[in-house]
């Protein structure tokens, strides 16, 4: 049996691995050992995931928590280092860009175990980013490089990446979108906060950029309350955002309707169904592609250009100002044409899946 470490550690991750996990069971000479690093400290909300998405539990929970970068990514290596020694594994599969990936990227690597790191290749150029620097690391380690577009392979060649070590597989989080699309449409999300289909925005913010200044905070709030007088937004909040609103005195107006964070088929029900999505997350710029969805990203780069050149997405730089120019539009019902990557069909999981079993002479 050829054991693997396959690791999470942030929401996001969860919705990447899934479909790997499934594609994997395919082989039953790979067995793979699921570790949940605890980087994402919501105990709750990580339970919810892992239902939802039919994951199975961890065979192991680091437990590390929230911390500062360097002392989380510190923290993550030191309880990482041990588990691979005693597991002796043929290889570590790593997703994303959060700092579980970089961490237990560097203590496989540095034990010599091979790296496989799926959503290689994405970058936004904007090295102030934690995430860009988390990507270029793991990028530059990694054995197996799984592009979920085509322009993610061209990053990865220009970087002097061995064209043998990359490969274009469409993307695992629309797999996992594609097979729970049913199940959220079931859900009764809309009918619980009274909203009608395709009549509101939807809004998720959380980047330190947008939340954790204040000036920028109540710009953000002060755009999506003249918003909420044009059509009614549904804003899922943070647990960072919520920290800083409460720090700065900050207090919705009525028309702008906050909420807890979401599990993941309530918020994708309330995704699909929304006329427009205000976000800063690299993510839901793939989801609302693939479910034609018009997305307003309020950052100045996107490590996900595709997005905008095959998708709905459009970047409105870092000014709250400019939401309400970009949304009226779309309010008025001018959408962009939705369009779908290459690849994005829903079977990604199973290409790599099929790669790391020809990878370890197991297909």
């Amino acid at each position: 049996m050829i054991e693997i470490l396959c690791v999470v550690g942030a929401r996001p991750n969860f919705m990447k691995m899934a479909p790997i996990l499934s594609g994997l069971s395919k082989y039953p000479g790979i067995r793979p050992y699921l570790v949940h690093t605890g980087q994402h400290y919501d105990e709750e909300m990580s339970r919810i995931f892992f239902e939802e998405l039919g994951l199975p539990a961890p065979d192991r929970d680091l437990e590390v928590g929230s911390d500062s970068h360097a002392r989380q990514t510190a923290r993550i290596m030191i309880a990482f280092e041990p588990l691979v020694e005693e597991r002796a594994p043929k290889l570590v599969v790593v997703v994303g860009d959060v700092n579980s990936t970089l961490a237990c990227s560097l203590v496989a690597v540095k034990l010599g175990v091979p790296v496989a790191h799926v959503e290689a290749g994405l970058r936004s150029r904007d090295r102030t980013m934690p995430e860009e620097i988390n990507r270029l690391v793991t990028d530059a380690v990694s054995d197996l490089l799984f592009a979920t577009s085509a322009d993610a392979v061209e990053n990865l060649r220009a970087e002097g990446v061995a064209a043998e070590k990359i490969h274009l597989v469409g993307n695992p989080m629309i797999d996992t979108l594609k097979h729970h699309l049913d199940a959220a449409r079931a859900r009764r999300a809309l009918q619980r906060f009274a909203l009608v289909p395709r009549s509101y925005a939807l809004v998720t913010l959380h980047r330190p950029s947008n939340v954790d200044r204040v000036e920028s905070l109540r710009g953000v709030f002060a755009a999506l309350s003249d918003l909420s007088e044009r059509i009614p937004v549904l804003f899922p909040v943070h647990p960072r955002t919520r920290e800083r609103m409460v720090r700065a005195g900050i207090e919705a107006k009525p028309g702008l309707r906050l909420t807890e964070p979401l599990g993941y088929l309530d918020f994708l029900c309330l995704m699909d169904q929304a006329r427009f999505i205000v976000t800063d997350s690299g993510g839901i710029q793939e989801e609302t592609t693939a479910l034609g969805v018009p997305c307003l990203t309020l950052r100045p780069n996107t490590e996900r250009p595709i997005t905008i050149t095959e998708g709905t997405n459009q970047l409105l730089g870092d000014d709250p100002a400019a939401i309400l120019p970009a949304a009226k539009p779309l309010i008025e019902g001018k959408f962009p044409k939705a369009r779908s990557p290459k690849l994005w069909d829903g079977r990604a999981g199973t290409r790599i899946a099929r790669a790391l079993a020809r990878h370890l002479g197991a297909d």
